[in-house]
């Protein structure tokens, strides 16, 4: 063999030896990991809650009474089983008015059952006025005449009670003083019967506690939330019956309000004004704002 030939043939077989111990000695096994650079998004589940109104409602049970004393135009003792009847047979009613005029339907019927003695009163039962409003300057309707603040005073008479309700709507929109009250949260029934208060529609002091009582006690919320349609959870009433009596004590005093008379004092107190005279020594017919008057 050529010694030249053989002299190369070596070299390239050492060199090739030489790469394979090389490749031999640095091979390692290799992990290899791999990332999607657009990874697809992870679906989303999006859940719609209704989330209820704070109404502002009592919390817990709620006692309702057995009997109950509503006093307005008509001062009358009704059971539980009148008003929810009043208030089964008006609820609708007093949606359409929520819907048509903006006022409650907590509202209209808390005064409605508390001004018509929950359709007992004599007002309510002759002139189908649920709401004890006066015929004020330029009422061209039907009228009756009825003891209130004075003797025979001149109150609206409608057909039917609908009719009640519709004129009830109008006269808090037609007059600038109830203006504030198309201002609050439709809601916020505190706000409101504390603003029928300030606006002048009764001059009884605990009006607005007695509106509460009656929208708290009969959950008359759940109305509203109809008409907004919002959730509403209805607790249930205790079993427990309690009856809600007029303070008795020989101490309790009442503080005259604008517009009160002894007569209107003596109607609401169920006492004679010879008799409310006699317990505060009065000489004469006339009372004072602010006065403090014992009416037991």
């Amino acid at each position: 063999m050529n010694p030249l030939l053989n002299s190369m043939i070596k070299k390239v077989l050492l060199v090739a030896l030489l790469c394979l111990f090389y490749a031999c000695a640095t091979k390692k096994p290799v992990i290899r990991t791999t990332k999607d650079s657009n990874p697809k998004p992870e679906r989303q589940v999006t859940r719609t809650v209704k989330k209820p109104i704070d109404y502002e409602s009592t919390a817990g049970p709620i006692e309702i009474p057995k009997t109950e004393t509503l006093e307005a135009t008509s001062k009358v003792k009704v059971t539980t089983e009148v008003v929810l009847k009043y208030i089964n047979t008006y609820k609708n009613v007093a949606m359409d008015n929520m819907r048509n005029h903006n006022v409650p339907a907590s509202i209209a019927l808390a005064q409605a059952i508390l001004e018509s003695g929950a359709g007992t009163g004599d007002l309510c039962r002759q002139a189908n006025n649920h709401f004890g409003i006066k015929c004020h300057k330029g009422w061209t309707g039907e009228s009756v005449r009825h003891d209130d603040d004075e003797a025979q005073e001149c109150f609206r008479k409608y057909k039917k009670a609908y009719d009640s309700y519709e004129d009830y709507a109008d006269f808090l929109k037609t007059r600038k003083w109830y203006n504030p009250l198309f201002k609050l949260k439709i809601y916020d029934y505190k706000g409101w019967a504390k603003g029928l208060k300030a606006a002048g529609y009764a001059t009884d002091p605990a009006y607005p506690s007695k509106l509460i009582g009656i929208i708290e006690r009969y959950q008359l919320q759940q109305y509203d939330a109809l008409v907004l349609g919002k959730d509403y959870v209805v607790v249930e009433p205790t079993p427990k019956e309690v009856i809600f009596q007029k303070p008795t004590s020989n101490k309790e005093a009442y503080q005259v309000v604008k517009g009160d008379t002894l007569y209107s004092i003596s109607k609401r107190f169920a006492i004679s004004i010879e008799e409310l005279k006699s317990k505060n020594n009065l000489k004469e017919d006339s009372i004072s704002l602010g006065q403090l008057l014992q009416v037991n």
